[in-house]
């Protein structure tokens, strides 16, 4: 189950640095606010978690961190580079893959992933393209694609598109890598395999910043997980710090914690009385 990816491999170790800022990030459309002033950073090679319920925010915070919304107002910074005054240097560092990821049926899995190649990384082709296939030999049996290689894409389960978009999305050696619920299509086996791929990716430098309905996943391989909720922040930072800043006799989990900040209504909780009523 361990990959081979050879993934930015830093000799000598690296500083943490904040290496992205979301720097009073408000988003409007219309009248509707769906995300309000979001101020974060992330740091080189450590792994964040957004989780949130559906309509949080957190797919639209998404979008404007890899440059494909505009902020109402503030800037989102990508190794000091604004993401709107220079998108094209912004978003060479970055890897993304958004929650239902656009593939074209009609081409094989290898071809696919050199068309993404060619738009990250636009004119500055590969050097070494003996480096290149290495690489995407390397992607494809880490996540046991190896043999689907050469496949058309139409033909492909969800689980095996996703794990196609995934390695679209690192091809290029890209700095960061963000992804909106990675594990959403994907077999247990799969989902672990991506689990130790990113723990590989940030030990070697990479950030990576995901968003994610699943606490598990957010407690075992995140440093820090942001809870939003209705657009807002509501807690940011490890999962320990989390527990232990919002405990009481009943939160002793990264859920409850979740729960507790995110449950205005207090739906679980009468549900959960319910429930114990019934027994």
């Amino acid at each position: 189950m361990k990959s081979k990816v050879n993934c930015h491999n830093l000799k000598g170790g690296f500083t943490y640095e904040a290496y992205f800022k979301c720097r009073g990030c408000r988003k409007k459309f219309g009248d509707f606010k769906a995300v309000s002033e979001l101020n974060f950073k992330v740091n080189k090679g450590e792994i964040i978690g957004f989780i949130g319920h559906n309509g949080a925010g957190k797919t639209t915070t998404l979008k404007m961190c890899v440059g494909l919304l505009r902020p109402t107002k503030g800037r989102i910074l990508v190794n000091g580079v604004d993401i709107d005054k220079n998108p094209e240097i912004a978003k060479q560092k970055i890897g993304y893959v958004s929650d239902n990821p656009p593939l074209y049926d009609k081409l094989t899995a290898r071809e696919f992933v050199e068309f993404m190649y060619n738009l990250y990384t636009q004119e500055k082709k590969h050097e070494n393209l003996n480096e290149l296939e290495e690489r995407m030999n390397d992607l494809f049996y880490a996540f046991e694609l190896n043999e689907k290689y050469d496949e058309l894409i139409e033909g492909f389960s969800r689980g095996m598109r996703q794990k196609v978009a995934l390695i679209a999305a690192l091809i290029h050696e890209p700095e960061i890598l963000i992804v909106d619920e990675p594990t959403a299509n994907l077999d247990p086996i799969s989902a672990r395999i991506t689990k130790d791929i990113f723990r590989n990716l940030a030990k070697s430098g990479v950030t990576v910043f995901f968003s994610t309905h699943i606490m598990e996943i957010a407690e075992s391989i995140c440093d820090r997980v942001v809870i939003i909720n209705k657009g807002k922040i509501m807690s940011l930072g490890t999962p320990k710090e989390l527990i232990e800043k919002h405990s009481d006799n009943q939160l002793t989990t990264l859920e409850d914690v979740f729960i507790n900040l995110t449950d205005s209504t207090n739906k679980y909780i009468v549900k959960s009385s319910i429930l114990k009523e019934g027994d």
